[in-house]
């Protein structure tokens, strides 16, 4: 931002929150404004380098990795808190974790998986784990009719919901009847697309809203069933945050409580009925977050790995990101995070730094410890930015 001739902020917040050219101008015209991008450039708002760093007693250790470029190297990776692998692009990071860390501690845990890359021995408390995911920023799912709802599973009791209204036993609707999957209640012309798709033969497909149903997605007699007075169509509509409130003023719970995980990772602006495919890289990464975060205290700990998930991502979005983390770390989980983004290695409570440079000339472990252990290593690129972060 400081390098470029012109910055354009859009916002103020997200999603149905955003939309507005708040700042134009220079980088001091935008420090000069009150938006959220020049509130943590001025750092009146500013992501905290935690008071306390977290240690463990249990580990993970790959002995002799020396798959593409990495130098036969042994690191360990201690469980229950933030790790960060860190260095210059090419250094070596995705190929350890990537391809040799993942799929051998999956390979251990389930017996199957890809085969890791070279390494000699995989040694330490891997029976502390008892999944291991792999969070990346792929769309959470292939058809328009996926949408965060029923990602996390609450879709299932909305239309159990809907389906024991009045109205709905005396017409005989079930569940079903309030799904646009399939047949039923959802509006035949689109099949519950909402819109209808015109093949052109030399050029791109058209896509029209349906005319039947007016992009509703279900017939007019479904459509006519309401809960406090909303029907199915303007539940889908509702922002997380208005549909946390909706549910929690009219006592439904356990809707409300499945929400709930959405809001705390800083998706509220998102409509219920979304569809997936407009959702960006880092919003379907927390959708999933909040999917794991929704299934409680489990006895079961995981491991969670996650490439650079801070790409795409304001200042605002990493710190919802890390408070996320931090909620998973809380319940048990451990992360291990490839990262070059100086804001998230900040805030980790052990950083595995590789280097010293790109290609051949990296694939070493430069360094390891606490942010403030790396700064004091002369050999780490990483350690010379963190410094002025800490």
């Amino acid at each position: 931002m400081k390098e470029a001739d012109q910055i354009i902020d859009i916002g103020p917040e997200a999603g149905t929150f955003g939309g507005h050219v708040v700042a134009t101008g220079t980088y001091k015209d935008i420090l000069a404004s009150n938006s959220l991008t020049a509130q943590y450039l001025n750092e009146t708002l500013k992501i905290k380098v935690p008071k306390k760093r977290r240690t463990s007693k249990y580990s993970i250790e790959i002995k002799g990795a020396r798959e593409n470029n990495l130098k036969n190297i042994d690191v360990t990776f201690p469980l229950g808190m933030l790790t960060v692998v860190t260095g210059v692009s090419g250094s070596g990071k995705s190929t350890l974790v990537k391809k040799i860390v993942f799929p051998a501690i999956q390979k251990k845990l389930t017996g199957f998986g890809d085969k890791p890359g070279q390494f000699s021995e995989l040694k330490g408390n891997y029976s502390n784990i008892k999944h291991i995911e792999f969070v990346d920023q792929n769309p959470i799912g292939r058809s328009s009719r996926s949408n965060p709802v029923t990602y996390i599973k609450a879709y299932d009791d909305i239309r159990a919901l809907y389906s024991k209204q009045k109205l709905s036993t005396i017409r005989n609707y079930a569940a079903k009847h309030f799904s646009f999957n399939v047949d039923g209640g959802r509006c035949e012309t689109c099949k519950g697309e909402g819109q209808v798709t015109i093949e052109m033969q030399f050029m791109a497909d058209v896509h029209l809203e349906c005319e039947t149903c007016k992009g509703k997605r279900f017939k007019k007699e479904v459509l006519e069933v309401t809960f406090a007075d909303k029907n199915i169509d303007d539940v889908l509509n509702m922002t997380i945050d208005d549909a946390i409130s909706f549910f929690d003023n009219n006592h439904v719970t356990k809707i409300k409580n499945k929400l709930q995980p959405l809001q705390d990772v800083g998706l509220g602006y998102v409509t219920l009925g979304q569809s997936s495919s407009t959702l960006s890289g880092g919003e379907a990464q927390r959708i999933k977050l909040a999917s794991f975060l929704g299934k409680g205290n489990t006895k079961e700990t995981a491991l969670f790995i996650f490439d650079e998930p801070t790409t795409g991502l304001h200042f605002h979005d990493i710190k919802k990101l890390l408070k996320s983390f931090n909620a998973l770390i809380n319940k048990g989980h451990s992360i291990i995070v490839v990262e070059h983004n100086l804001e998230l290695i900040k805030c980790a409570d052990h950083v595995i730094d590789l280097g010293p440079t790109g290609g051949e000339y990296g694939g070493k472990l430069v360094g390891f410890g606490t942010p403030e252990e790396l700064v004091k290593i002369k050999a780490s690129e990483t350690g010379k930015y963190l410094k002025n972060k800490l």
